[in-house]
């Protein structure tokens, strides 16, 4: 049997219009009153993030001084993962018909993720993914786990996996970060990078995924050439 293991925010959820949101709010609440700034528009706000160009750059960029900016940073931390801010995030387009073609191909399906448990259940309910993750195929964080960061973090999360799930014969990983990157070279795992998400061709390549394609539908197909004897 095959395996794949896929981050959810990237491939699965696009949390553009989250990050720009709270990058919205910290502008206006750091902000003098009368203090004229130049709010990025979302294209080059995302450009930037995906680029891993720093939070106070990015505050910079945006007209703060520099005292500012180190408190616009500040606060968009303490925002940018809360609850409020994460209704804004979206199902990606081809989520749904992709994560169902996988199901009827007989792919063991894991979701692995540096959310907590609570920051799963609305988006899990909202797009009805409880059909496509079981209990048992959910590795999130625990509502009271202390972070470290998400490269440290995400390999233990994998590790646990690797541990608890019964074995199969292929173990491919689908991510769009270089935590996802990470985390599967640390144990042997075949990895896809995809560039729905939060990091560009540029970034990712620094941390040599096997492979790096537009988005999860283009990793099943690449996945399904490469190994279709495997496929059920």
């Amino acid at each position: 049997m095959l395996r794949l293991i896929t981050d959810f925010d990237g491939p699965i959820m696009d949390v553009s219009e989250r990050y720009y949101r709270v990058y919205q709010y910290c502008l206006a609440e750091v902000k003098e009153n009368n203090q004229e700034v130049q709010e990025l528009s979302k294209a080059d706000f995302w450009q930037f993030k995906r680029g891993r160009i720093p939070e106070q750059e990015i505050g910079i960029l945006s007209g703060l001084n520099l005292s500012q900016a180190q408190k616009f940073a500040q606060l968009r931390r303490q925002n940018v993962h809360t609850l409020p801010y994460l209704s804004y995030d979206q199902i990606q387009s081809d989520a749904l018909s992709v994560l169902t073609r996988v199901q009827n191909l007989g792919i063991d399906l894991v979701v692995m993720t540096m959310r907590r448990t609570r920051e799963l259940c609305d988006p899990f309910e909202r797009y009805e993914l409880e059909g496509f993750f079981p209990e048992d195929r959910r590795y999130c964080l625990s509502d009271d786990y202390v972070k470290s960061t998400d490269v440290q973090d995400k390999p233990l999360l994998m590790e646990r996996a690797l541990r608890e799930l019964p074995s199969v014969e292929d173990t491919w990983m689908v991510g769009d970060t270089e935590a996802d990157i990470i985390a599967a070279k640390t144990h042997n795992l075949k990895v896809i990078g995809v560039l729905s998400g939060i990091r560009d061709r540029e970034q990712l390549l620094k941390y040599q995924p096997d492979y790096i394609v537009a988005n999860l539908t283009e990793a099943v197909d690449l996945i399904t050439a490469v190994v279709p004897a495997m496929i059920v």
